[in-house]
């Protein structure tokens, strides 16, 4: 079964486990007697999987010249054209809303970036909501999938600060395609062994939410977006369910698996994996957690003494936990907000700066992650080697220690890093660029772009100073910013790695 798997087509499988997946929906709304929306889903499951058959027939032999550029291009595809096939039924149901808009639902959701134009939630139908988070957990478990399968051996997306030939060991090569044996066998093999752990944290999420008090219905699509980091709600946020501050201790909970790949898989991805609580992804994202919220509480502190000369103390653990919980999830790119985020303001008189959050998604999640942004490693990577410099500034002669892993990471992983965060800052430029001259403003069209390129859709609600409706801007500024969510989520380097002149050579 297996082999037979790895004969057909990548972007093939990815039609039909699609075309499967709206079934969930359709036996949804089937319960709640909404025949229409059962009807439309089920209709769509057929033809997507029957067109997905003929086409795996018809391309079950073809064998491309390089397996690892056809999985790069199916990657590419998947983002861009699934979301079409998704969107059919999604249109169909609600009936009042442009393809456009539809389209830009699933690319939000299927990239995991959560950004809406559907502002009432009361506008879509319970289904409808859960199409939007299982669209999102496909999508979350397709970048756990591919991250082992397809970038790790190409030593992209984050792996390349780590590997051992990059420039200086190895030749200059930002990309090694040629060099993956089997990249279909992978993909059924790890896709075998990472369904059942991203599948069972979901579902432990899942019992915890709805034990903690909220309905089965909205515990089930917060979890799945919680482990895709999606920020999918379809009760408009967390401040909007019943469970209340046990929900959001849970959800931070399973946050940390969007900090370290190592939190769900050790010695999948060619690092021989490591002792946990020593991964510097874990560690400095665990760091600005602690660090980010108490400046921030601090701050509210200062400014609710002053104030009232004196402190409430349930009001500063109010204070206090929604600075954290907010920070984790936009560290994460979840971009849930506290229901206690707002409260601190109350308490203290002072507005909480939303630059803090723009840098917290930029900054991002772990390597091999749901998580978007620049990621953690490459972060850590800049701050180690400008840490060395610093120790060379003071100490000329000295000699740095920890290893040739720890000077590998300050000296060449670094300097990818760097190359990375340009290549990041010149995408920025461009978005707000080509944004700009679809008649947005600037302010918007910056937190716009970082909310896109981040995969951090609430960011434009919460992270500015006045909250953004994605409904609000034209047409062609929605399909800029879906085009930046593809590339946010792919990475640049990748895009570079398959535009790659020597990768196209046979």
């Amino acid at each position: 079964m297996a082999r037979r798997l790895t004969r057909i087509p990548f972007f093939v499988l990815l039609m039909a486990i699609g075309s499967a997946a709206m079934m969930l929906p359709a036996v949804h709304a089937l319960v709640r007697e909404d025949w229409l929306t059962s009807r439309t889903f089920l209709y769509g499951a057929i033809l997507g999987l029957v067109l997905s058959l003929l086409v795996g027939l018809a391309t079950a032999n073809y064998r491309p010249a390089s397996v690892p550029r056809s999985q790069l291009s199916a990657l590419v595809a998947a983002f861009t054209v699934l979301p079409v096939m998704f969107a059919i039924p999604f249109h169909e149901v609600i009936g009042t809303t442009s393809f456009l808009n539809a389209w830009f639902e699933m690319v939000s959701s299927f990239t995991t970036t959560g950004a809406t134009v559907y502002d009432n939630v009361f506008r879509l139908n319970e289904s409808l909501h859960l199409w939007r988070a299982t669209v999102g957990w496909l999508g979350g478990l397709l970048i756990w999938i591919t991250a082992v399968s397809i970038l790790a051996p190409m030593n992209l997306g984050g792996f390349e600060v780590r590997s051992p030939s990059i420039l200086g060991e190895g030749g200059a090569r930002l990309s090694q395609i040629t060099r993956v044996a089997d990249p279909s066998e992978r993909l059924v093999r790890y896709a075998a062994r990472l369904l059942p752990i991203y599948t069972a944290l979901t579902g432990l999420l899942w019992l915890g939410l709805v034990a903690a008090g909220d309905r089965p219905f909205v515990a089930f699509c917060h979890a799945m977006s919680t482990l895709a980091t999606s920020g999918i709600s379809p009760v408009g946020g967390l401040r909007n369910d019943e469970s209340g501050l046990l929900g959001e201790m849970l959800i931070v909970m399973f946050s940390v698996f969007a900090l370290s790949r190592l939190t769900f898989g050790r010695n999948l991805f060619g690092d021989q994996g490591g002792r946990l609580m020593r991964d510097p992804e874990l560690r400095m994202g665990l760091a600005l957690v602690l660090i980010v919220p108490g400046l921030l509480f601090m701050r509210h502190f200062v400014g609710a003494v002053e104030d009232r000369a004196e402190a409430d103390l349930p009001e500063a653990f109010a204070a206090l936990w929604g600075a954290l919980f907010t920070v984790s999830s936009f560290l994460t790119t979840t971009g849930f907000e506290s229901r206690y985020w707002l409260g601190a303001a109350d308490w203290s008189g002072l507005e909480t700066p939303g630059l803090i959050l723009v840098g917290l998604a930029l900054i991002g999640g772990g390597v091999a992650t749901t998580a978007g942004g620049v990621k953690l490693l490459r972060v850590y990577a800049l701050w180690m080697h400008g840490k060395r410099e610093l120790e060379r500034l003071v100490h000329p002669h000295s000699v740095g220690g920890d290893g040739i892993e720890a000077r590998r990471i300050r000296r060449e992983g670094a300097f990818i890093s760097w190359i990375f965060f340009m290549l990041f800052a010149l995408s920025v430029t461009a978005v707000m660029l080509a944004l700009s001259l679809t008649g947005v403003q600037f302010e918007v069209a910056m937190t716009l772009t970082v909310a896109a390129l981040s995969t951090t859709g609430p960011l434009a609600e919460i992270g500015a100073q006045y909250p953004i409706s994605y409904a609000g801007i034209p047409d062609p500024a929605k399909a800029v910013l879906a085009a930046a969510m593809v590339l946010g989520r792919l990475e640049t380097l990748a895009i570079i790695a398959l535009l790659n002149p020597s990768s196209w050579r046979s």
